[in-house]
């Protein structure tokens, strides 16, 4: 790549950047591209690295992302993103719209549930759920609140798969129809409970639980299994257990996720 190519990814980077989501690190890169997303450009300092990186892990998309990648120095990839990845390559994608995200979430019939996440608080744990539900085949996560489930750190961590799923943000009175499911320690033990496909599995923030709110407009509460004295487990943890019990233990359901719209 030559210095006129590497100022060329530079500028577009940084006219493409406000429109943009990040996509931080290989594997949000590959997890994109095998999953339709718009990806705009992508810049690495080290292009040889990725590309054999590629080659070793995802051969399925090594041609689309030597296409994409234009290497650019050390010191450039530090200003363009907030911290370096440590397969140092970024790149920029489209946000998945909201009409095809709402459309996804209310389409019926619905072969797996949608996860509710009612006013989280962490991205990190937003991230892993989101990267939960793409691998359980779940239709989608909705979260409720001010934090948007397409913050860069959320991104981060869920490892470019908000694109294998529906992924928004939306008050309850604009949720997708559905029994809802809502985690609530008072509820019936979820081992003795068949949970639908057309299910809203909510769960409360790390903090506070659900909201009166969405517990009062709970079809069934239901609890997980916990040793007396342990507080809580985490968010994620307890999306997998609830999303496993609804898979069953011989995968009853198609686990395998799905682009939006698919």
């Amino acid at each position: 790549m030559s210095d006129d190519d590497a100022s060329a990814a530079v500028a577009r980077w940084r006219e493409t950047a406000p429109d943009a989501v990040l996509l931080d690190g290989f594997h949000a890169l590959k997890h994109a591209l095998r999953f339709n997303a718009d990806v705009r450009l992508a810049v690495s300092s080290d292009r040889a690295a990725v590309l054999a990186l590629a080659a070793d892990l995802a051969d399925d998309v090594t041609d689309r992302i030597g296409e994409l990648v234009t290497e650019v120095p050390l010191e450039t990839l530090r200003e363009l993103v907030p911290r370096i990845h440590p397969t140092r390559v970024a790149a920029l994608a489209t946000r998945r719209g909201r009409g095809a995200n709402v459309g996804t979430l209310a389409e019926l019939p619905r072969r797996a549930p949608v996860v509710v996440l009612d006013n989280p608080r962490n991205l990190g744990n937003v991230g892993a759920v989101v990267r939960l539900a793409a691998g359980f085949g779940a239709t989608g996560v909705i979260t409720t609140g001010d934090t948007d489930p397409w913050h860069p750190n959320v991104l981060r961590a869920g490892a470019g798969l908000h694109f294998a799923t529906a992924v928004e943000r939306l008050p309850p009175d604009d949720f997708p129809p559905g029994p809802l499911y809502v985690l609530d320690p008072e509820g019936d033990d979820i081992r003795t409970v068949t949970i639908p496909d057309d299910a809203l599995l909510v769960f409360g923030s790390e903090r506070h639980g659900v909201s009166p709110e969405l517990r009062s407009r709970a079809t069934r509460l239901l609890a997980l299994p916990m040793r007396p004295q342990v507080s809580s487990y985490n968010l994620a943890t307890s999306v997998a257990m609830a999303l496993f019990h609804w898979g069953g233990p011989a995968g009853t359901q198609d686990p395998t996720p799905r682009p939006v719209g698919a």
